[in-house]
């Protein structure tokens, strides 16, 4: 790999992780409103499954998709953080960089 190819996949895997740590907070914002909030969650949830496997190619955004949309979908589950432990499971248990 290149200087310039591992710089942008560097670029790329912060990117990642700023972007899951955004999501994961809208997935929380549910919890802002009791009850009402987890209505939200029918809108949320198959866009999160659909950026997850946007972010993540190949399996791992297969499977971090359904588990994406799982978690966003049932109730009072919100507060699992996918986004963040799919970059943790990608970046820092696979060290894909």
């Amino acid at each position: 790999m290149e200087v310039n190819d591992a710089a942008i996949a560097k670029r790329i895997m912060y990117k990642n992780l700023i972007l899951g740590i955004v999501f994961d907070a809208i997935g929380m914002l549910s919890f802002a409103i009791p009850f009402i909030g987890e209505f939200s969650d029918v809108v949320w949830a198959p866009i999160a499954g659909y950026l997850m496997t946007l972010m993540y190619k190949g399996t791992t955004g297969k499977i971090g998709g359904i588990i994406a949309f799982i978690e966003e979908a049932l109730p009072f589950t919100d507060v699992i953080p996918t986004f963040t432990l799919t970059w943790i499971y990608t970046y820092i248990i696979r060290r894909k960089l």
